[in-house]
């Protein structure tokens, strides 16, 4: 599954960043790293770009960037 699959409030871990060159490393930058939790916190009214939560901070991206990171979704209730 990618990021922009999943729904607002769901909590995903990212496996994968894909993506080439300086997009890929702008990603990496911005601290979507594998193993890194994030949650998506909003969506925009047209939907795109969304907002997302992790390591403490929101951050806000593009769908077509979103569709590069693979993550695992977490179940319901879910912490680790």
């Amino acid at each position: 599954m990618t990021l922009d699959e999943l729904k607002t409030g769901q909590s995903a871990v990212i496996s994968e960043v894909g993506g080439e060159g300086a997009l890929r490393c702008r990603l990496l930058d911005m601290g979507l790293i594998p193993k890194t939790k994030v949650m998506i916190r909003k969506v925009a009214p047209m939907g795109d770009p969304i907002e997302l939560f992790l390591r403490g901070y929101e951050l806000t991206i593009r769908l077509e960037d979103a569709e590069k990171i693979t993550v695992i979704p977490e179940k319901a209730g879910e912490e680790k």
